[in-house]
């Protein structure tokens, strides 16, 4: 780590500001149907607990839009957060302000305050200086650890390190990028990034970013119909990103040149309609019907990818292999949650989906690091510098 991490800054009796991303999953009741980011941060928060800080912590949830929005509240975080740390959490009526800073006056060390969501205020993801400045007022130390919200500059991310004496990084925070850094920089090979999901237009910059890197690449998903089609394939109704031909076909050449494997679906389950009652079949890639799509990969695929992943040594993948939402269109993805879980190799899963799908497939213990950032995670694959990782604080040589 080039920055300074928690264990490098004194917290005794600080005023101990950690982001930490929050935004977890509600349904329409106010429960909490997934609280994996909660517990992730519990290191960061126990840390600072014991070392005799006052704990602040602040988040966003869901899209509020600067306006005040009941159901998105961090009322809905406050209980579990209680119950999992096992102690009493104050919860603030804003998150900035001078009543804010009385609560905060009037903590003692040890004590934690979780904040009101911060997208109440327009001003977070405008990266608002003046908005930064009064977030900044509330802390001695700034310890960043949301991977998933790295990639925005907002004002809890980036705009309130220009006036804090240190900003590091939490445990969450250090140990994505390192993982991150073991993958990529310095894999053990062969190494194998699994690209899956919708959209061609936003793993482009992946693939382009790791073409000198990688030693196989398998392409699934949505994601498959625009590279398919690129080479000439018919793809029914599929949804093909007819704009981004040119640069597939640049992509593959370029992988080719590079001495990349490159695997690309041979078959698909195919339906009428995107729908469980839907007639549903299996057919070749060549062979799609007009106006059906495809939905999932097809099992002569799933062996297919499930055999390049046999000597793997490290694998990255972010996105599904279809719509495993529902149970009939699953089985290509789940197909890959257990090749990869069953794969004696490094580990890496990252994007909300993908996370979804092996949590959904009991197999979460045995991958080596799911990512708690989807966007984040996606942004370092394509070799960008994340606004909230470069505004922590240097270590000095």
């Amino acid at each position: 780590m080039k920055k300074l991490t928690i264990e490098d800054v004194s917290l005794k009796g600080k005023r101990c500001f950690i982001r930490v991303d929050f935004n977890v999953p509600v349904d329409q009741f106010g429960n909490i149907t997934d609280d994996t980011r909660i517990k992730a941060a519990l290191p960061t928060i126990n840390y600072a607990i014991d070392e005799g800080a006052k704990v602040i912590l602040a988040s966003h949830m869901g899209r509020p839009k600067g306006i005040v929005a009941p159901h998105l509240s961090m009322n809905l975080v406050q209980k579990r957060l209680m119950r999992l740390l096992g102690k009493n959490v104050i919860m603030a009526e804003d998150c900035i302000g001078d009543g804010v800073k009385k609560v905060i006056d009037e903590m003692k060390a040890g004590d934690v305050l979780l904040l009101e969501n911060l997208r109440f205020h327009k001003e977070e993801e405008k990266n608002d200086d003046g908005f930064s400045k009064k977030l900044s007022e509330l802390a001695d130390v700034y310890i960043n650890d949301a991977f998933g919200s790295a990639h925005r500059a907002h004002a809890s991310t980036h705009g309130i390190t220009k006036y804090v004496p240190q900003a590091a990084a939490g445990f969450l925070m250090k140990k994505e990028i390192m993982y991150f850094e073991k993958a990529v920089s310095n894999p053990t090979r062969p190494f194998v990034a699994i690209l899956g999901g919708s959209k061609a237009s936003g793993k482009i910059g992946v693939l382009n970013n790791l073409s000198d890197k990688v030693n196989k690449v398998i392409i699934g998903g949505m994601l498959s119909f625009t590279f398919l089609k690129a080479l000439g394939y018919h793809m029914g109704g599929s949804k093909v990103e007819d704009d981004m031909l040119e640069e597939v076909k640049k992509v593959m050449q370029k992988m080719k040149e590079k001495g990349v494997k490159f695997y690309l679906p041979v078959d698909f389950i195919v339906a009428e309609r995107m729908d469980m009652r839907a007639e549903a079949k299996i057919v070749p890639a060549q062979e799609i019907p007009n106006s059906w799509v495809a939905l999932d990969i097809g099992p002569a695929t799933s062996t297919l990818f499930t055999e390049a992943l046999y000597n793997a040594k490290t694998i990255i993948w972010n996105g599904p292999m279809g719509v495993f939402e529902m149970d009939a269109f699953s089985r290509g993805t789940m197909a890959m949650v257990h090749a990869v879980a069953n794969s004696f190799a490094l580990t890496i899963v990252g994007g909300g989906d993908t996370d979804v799908a092996v949590h959904n497939a009991g197999e979460s213990d045995k991958i080596s690091y799911i990512s708690t950032g989807g966007g984040a995670f996606l942004e370092l694959l394509e070799g960008k510098a994340l606004p909230g990782i470069e505004a922590l604080t240097d270590k000095k040589e």
